[in-house]
């Protein structure tokens, strides 16, 4: 660690720059560079919210140090610029930081890589304590364009947006991607009770509205460190992520087909509202997180999930079955709290291209439901082709399949166009954006 730079700075340091240089995931790199500077508490909390922030708003920041150095981004070597960026987060975005600790200690980081480069960075570090915030302020968010320089999204994000939910949502919703994921957990209800886990965690926990095994807790916190991770008594998930498999309702004794089921957090919910009587079948397609689902099925107890290793596109011979979940892979767009990185890994190609690959898991899901049956379907994105067109254009297509209303499980997550659906959106719910369709098979053939 560079001497006079906190543990914490010098902690998002290195994982910022391994997010733009190496390609590697926000969350990942905050775990390994945590526990390799030996940061808990308020350390690794101060830690997560620099380097999340900053690559959370990268496309702004990038901006201002153009304005402020006059030279492209591009033209900086890579440690300048990861300083730059994480110094240029903490003076124009965060209120409790000292204008002198983010300019001293990123001209230090910079320093220990770059020696030559330490002078420009000090300059126009201090360039933007006195400008930053105020440039920040006024820029413009009136066309799509501009929203997006604003909120640091892609471009055609910020348009798809635009076009699904209107200007005014689509500016609160890129808004709130730029801002704390919610905190919470399930009890994992095979091995404890919400009120032992909420006591586990104290103060800072609370149960979360609307579902029997949620809990909020307040501020950031390293889950994967405690020991009630270690005994599965917890999952971290969202609310929105939550109530998917409480949409799908499944009941003790049933058979049940949960595709797409890595990392495993759906299906273990799904095996513990069954309480262990029956079967689940979860179907993954990658080899190395079909044996991360296998560990966390065996950690959390759910002895009657099975993990099946395969495409969930092809299912043939597995038989049928009472319920099936649809979780496809996706463009993760609802996520952008939590995945700070997300924003910057997909383009609208990539939407198209999973569209179809969505399409063709949901036939095959659909396949396999025994008449009389149940399906849902659900992303953790807010992408129209991802959703409600792509479900709209199966039910077309499958006359034998009707979509079930879900407004009397979800009163507030009404979908903005379609009301036979539910969308989850993070500025007007408060948790990460998910869309939901039920579907039921009728009994004919």
């Amino acid at each position: 660690m560079t001497p006079s730079v906190s543990p914490a700075r010098a902690c998002a340091y290195v994982v910022v720059r391994r997010v733009f240089e190496a390609g590697a995931w926000a969350d990942r790199a905050l775990h390994a560079e945590a526990q390799r500077h030996k940061l808990a508490g308020r350390e690794r909390a101060l830690a997560m919210q620099l380097a999340y922030g900053t690559v959370q708003r990268q496309k702004t920041i990038d901006h201002l140090i153009e304005m402020f150095a006059g030279r492209r981004v591009d033209e900086l070597q890579a440690p300048v610029l990861a300083g730059l960026r994480l110094g240029l987060f903490q003076l124009c975005w965060l209120d409790r930081i000292p204008a002198h600790a983010a300019v001293g200690e990123s001209v230090e980081l910079v320093k220990a890589q770059a020696p030559r480069a330490a002078g420009l960075v000090n300059a126009v570090l201090r360039r933007a304590a006195g400008q930053g915030r105020e440039l920040v302020s006024q820029l413009p968010e009136a066309t799509p364009q501009q929203a997006a320089l604003r909120h640091s999204h892609p471009e055609w994000v910020a348009q798809m947006w635009w076009d699904a939910l209107g200007p005014t949502d689509a500016r609160a919703l890129m808004a709130a991607h730029n801002h704390p994921a919610e905190g919470s957990i399930r009890v994992n209800t095979l091995r404890a009770t919400r009120e032992e886990l909420i006591a586990a965690f104290g103060p800072t926990a609370r149960p979360a509205p609307d579902l029997a095994e949620g809990i909020m807790l307040d501020g950031q916190f390293d889950v994967f460190s405690r020991p009630e991770w270690e005994s599965g008594l917890l999952m971290p998930q969202s609310r929105a992520a939550m109530a998917v498999a409480r949409i799908l309702a499944p009941r003790p004794g049933e058979r049940v087909l949960d595709l797409c089921a890595a990392p495993g957090g759906k299906t273990t919910h799904i095996a513990a509202l069954m309480e262990n009587r029956g079967e689940v079948l979860a179907v993954e397609r990658h080899p190395g997180r079909a044996q991360a689902l296998t560990r966390t099925v065996q950690r959390m107890g759910a002895d009657c999930v099975t993990v099946n290793t395969g495409d969930a596109r092809e299912l043939g011979g597995l038989g049928q079955f009472d319920r099936v979940l649809v979780d496809p892979p996706c463009s993760d767009l609802g996520t952008l709290a939590s995945r700070p990185d997300a924003r910057w890994r997909k383009d609208l190609e990539d939407v198209e291209r999973l569209s179809r690959i969505q399409a063709e898991i949901l036939r095959a899901g659909a396949a396999a439901l025994a008449p009389g049956g149940t399906l849902v379907y659900s992303t953790c994105t807010i992408s129209p082709d991802e959703n409600e067109l792509l479900v709209g254009r199966f039910l077309t297509e499958h006359g034998n399949f009707e979509a079930v209303e879900l407004r009397s499980d979800l009163p507030v997550w009404e979908h903005p166009s379609v009301p036979e659906f539910a969308q989850t959106l993070p500025h007007r719910d408060g948790t990460e954006g998910f869309f939901y369709a039920r579907l039921r098979r009728s009994d004919a053939a």
